[in-house]
């Protein structure tokens, strides 16, 4: 897992440029955008018009046009906005986000959901009561009687209603099946996958955004604590600072005749939602071998770091996409299916960056700055025995 970044610097001529006039008046004309949106100004439809860029966003874009442009035609108005945002998003991002778009077209026609509810989802009709209400009360009190911690960021609780499972099973069935009639290719959710189901792919990213925003990021963001052998404890504070702002959710099957189970992995996510959707048989427990920053992704495993946890159908885990976890199959005929949603914070990953202390979720930086510490410690220690005998210790 590795995030790709792209930073150029513009170069220019070995020759000096002979400044005109004109040259002059075109270094004065820099496509610039108003810090502040005109909510007033109606932005107009680009959606019939060939652009790098959708019309969705130059839509958007259109308000912060400074006040000369907002009267200009359509086309000079999408080439104003296209010069500014080519300095920020690459041709490469563009085509892909245009595959993208129309990707998703071509299913959106083809397709036909089964349960039109996951679609306009409905806290009232798909959470539970306890759950719903524990959110809105927002307290270390409420969340203490829904949630329980059995290892350090690992909590869990019982969240969905059992007919929002009920459906998302026939809509996953129905999607297997209509992608088996119709020979479509979909994407997977990771490479190795052959029955997962990416469910942005399918419309199902709306639901899974207002249980993002709405649901987990109050429980992470750290307003709320937890009473946890008689201490205070935040839950996520360190990757929740901020709203999450991106997110991937996906279905997975695994068993025999379905795909295998992933190896031990971190997720590409700040938090990952794990719900059990549907289990048969015993074993294919879930184990927990550590938190880890991206530095010591592969560090050796220690003892008092590994936690296996029995997930039963209808359950909800949340935890740290760092720490790293895998399904324990102890019995071969064990077979499982999970919906699956990694939440991202945008922030955390460019603070991270800068971070020039040990991070104190990672066991491994914790270790390290314990044995930093006692270094530290047992140094000063011996200058100071010297010091009280002359230095002949």
């Amino acid at each position: 897992m590795a995030l790709d970044g792209d930073e150029t610097v513009a170069g220019g001529d070995s020759q000096p440029p002979v400044t005109t006039a004109a040259a002059t008046t075109e270094e004065k004309a820099i496509a610039r955008l108003s810090p502040f949106p005109n909510m007033e100004h109606i932005s107009d439809n680009y959606g019939d018009l060939e652009l790098e860029y959708s019309s969705a966003m130059l839509s958007s874009l259109e308000k912060y046009l400074p006040p000369e442009m907002l009267t200009a035609t359509r086309e000079e108005k999408a080439k104003f906005m296209s010069d500014i945002l080519r300095k920020y998003i690459s041709r490469d991002e563009c085509s892909k986000a245009k595959w993208c778009k129309n990707y998703w077209q071509k299913i959106k026609s083809n397709y036909q959901p089964l349960s039109r509810e996951l679609y306009n989802f409905d806290p009232e009709l798909f959470l539970l009561p306890s759950f719903r209400k524990a959110i809105s009360e927002n307290t270390k009190e409420s969340f203490r009687r829904i949630i329980s911690e059995p290892f350090p960021g690992v909590l869990v609780f019982q969240m969905f209603q059992p007919d929002f499972i009920q459906k998302l099973i026939v809509e996953v069935e129905n999607i297997g099946k209509w992608v088996h009639e119709t020979n479509f290719p979909i994407r997977r959710p990771y490479h190795m996958s052959k029955y997962g189901v990416a469910f942005v792919d399918f419309g199902l990213d709306i639901m899974l955004q207002q249980l993002m925003e709405e649901f987990l990021f109050p429980i992470c963001k750290g307003k709320a604590y937890f009473l946890l052998r008689k201490t205070f404890i935040v839950f996520f504070p360190e990757e929740c600072g901020a709203m999450f702002d991106s997110h991937h959710g996906y279905y997975i099957e695994n068993g025999e005749d379905r795909d295998p189970p992933l190896g031990y992995h971190l997720d590409d996510s700040e938090i990952t939602l794990n719900v059990c959707v549907r289990k048969q048989f015993e074993g294919g427990e879930i184990s927990f071998i550590g938190t880890r920053c991206l530095r010591h992704k592969r560090t050796d495993v220690k003892p008092e770091e590994v936690f296996h946890y029995c997930h039963s159908p209808g359950q909800a885990i949340l935890h740290r996409g760092r720490h790293r976890h895998g399904p324990r199959a102890n019995t071969p005929s064990c077979s499982r299916a999970n919906m699956i949603l990694c939440c991202r914070n945008s922030l955390f990953r460019e603070m991270e960056k800068y971070e020039k202390d040990f991070p104190e979720w990672c066991n491994e930086c914790a270790h390290e700055k314990k044995e930093k510490e006692s270094q530290s410690l047992d140094a000063k220690r011996k200058g100071m025995i010297r010091i009280a005998t002359g230095g002949k210790a």
